[in-house]
């Protein structure tokens, strides 16, 4: 069985948190586990749901707080421990606790839904960019398809000169109370109104253009501004670019995944960039000026007499802006030396007369490779 994580730890709080803090953390982990907001995941949402609502339970309540502070997970099997409830007091605490969740998620205990104003759902697209359209920035038209309020009917959902009614059975409200006996005494509970479906109107006549739903999916087009320094798995939010609230509420947020197309020549690492440049054995051997590329185009570094294959070389500020302009990263150039091929038959009697010159150079100068090896052997 798997050890329990630290309370603290499942909410995300300093054990100095105030009260406050820790119902706050805990309403964000709650919405974010809670099973119906996670249909493809459900079963570990569920897991992580009921992590949250225990620690929860625990570090909510003043006197369990206390106990955990002191003796951690083994305060649980103690008198009164957190698995179980040690009296009337516990209980109302633990349906208080319950109460705040089901407040979160529906408005009231019992599961009845929110009337007032809520926020439009937010939007994800995925967006591909060119490497130098990542490094320097760009702007783009991208094209979303969201639900826009009705321009037939304002958004009522009632055709062109009639108006919605007050739902009858719920007046208004969109939740039916009911009333039954338990054996802690009489509770109440709230539901979703089934003839209104929770909007509190009826519409007799819908509208044609949007058949009585107050919205129309519609393609836009968005201009957006892709700063300088974006990398794949970067997101960018467009605040109030995702569906239209409800009831009056805000408009939900579009969130832009970026992707970025691999350059042939440079290679990234955080706003750094890589990139090979092949040199030839005389031009190694002699030194030489060689041209490298650079975003911007073309530049000139010096290579030294024996330059040896694989030196890197750094060009500083050519690397990739850093966001919100605070410089940029450095240009590394690797020199690869290249073993020539197809060599006619004067090359290689050249290159014999300069092995034979190797092999007679003077005692004390620098031992090759194999002369190395054959002094550590013997």
């Amino acid at each position: 069985m798997a050890a329990k994580r630290d309370y603290y730890e499942v909410l995300g709080v300093d054990r100095n948190a105030s009260p406050e803090e820790i119902k706050k953390a805990y309403r964000r982990l709650a919405r974010q586990y809670h099973p119906d907001m996670n249909p493809g995941n459900k079963k570990e949402a569920e897991e992580k749901f009921k992590e949250v609502q225990e620690a929860y339970d625990v570090l909510s309540d003043p006197e369990k707080r206390a106990r955990y502070d002191q003796f951690g997970h083994s305060g649980e099997t103690g008198p009164g421990g957190f698995g179980g409830f040690g009296d009337f007091a516990d209980l109302g605490r633990d349906f208080g606790g319950l109460g705040d969740l089901f407040d979160m998620f529906f408005g009231g205990f019992g599961g009845g839904r929110r009337s007032g104003p809520q926020k439009g759902a937010d939007l994800q697209l995925e967006l591909d960019l060119d490497f130098v359209e990542a490094a320097f920035g760009t702007e783009k038209d991208v094209e979303v398809s969201r639900e826009e309020v009705c321009a037939a009917c304002g958004g009522s959902g009632a055709d062109p000169g009639t108006r919605p009614v007050t739902c009858p059975a719920c007046h208004g409200t969109g939740q039916i109370r009911l009333t039954q006996a338990t054996p802690l005494g009489r509770m109440e509970t709230i539901r979703t109104c089934n003839q209104c479906r929770g909007t509190g109107r009826l519409i007799s006549t819908p509208c044609a253009t949007c058949g009585g739903r107050g919205r129309v999916r519609r393609g836009r087009k968005i201009h957006v501004r892709i700063p300088a320094g974006v990398d794949t798995g970067w997101q960018l939010r467009m605040s109030g670019e995702g569906e239209p609230g409800i009831r009056g509420g805000p408009p939900g947020d579009l969130y832009i995944s970026i992707h970025v197309r691999p350059h042939p020549l440079f290679r990234r690492e955080g706003y750094d960039l890589f990139c090979e440049v092949p040199v030839s054995f005389v031009q190694a051997a002699l030194g030489d000026e060689i041209e490298v590329p650079t975003l911007e185009g073309p530049a000139k570094i010096r290579l030294a007499e024996g330059t040896q294959g694989g030196s890197v070389f750094r060009l500083r500020g050519k690397g990739i802006p850093r966001l919100r302009g605070h410089g940029r990263g450095d240009l590394h150039v690797i020199v690869q030396v290249r073993t020539p091929t197809d060599l006619t038959e004067r090359q290689k009697e050249l290159l014999r007369e300069f092995a034979r010159l190797e092999e007679q150079k003077p005692a004390g100068r620098e031992k090759g490779f194999f002369g190395r090896v054959k002094d550590a052997f013997m």
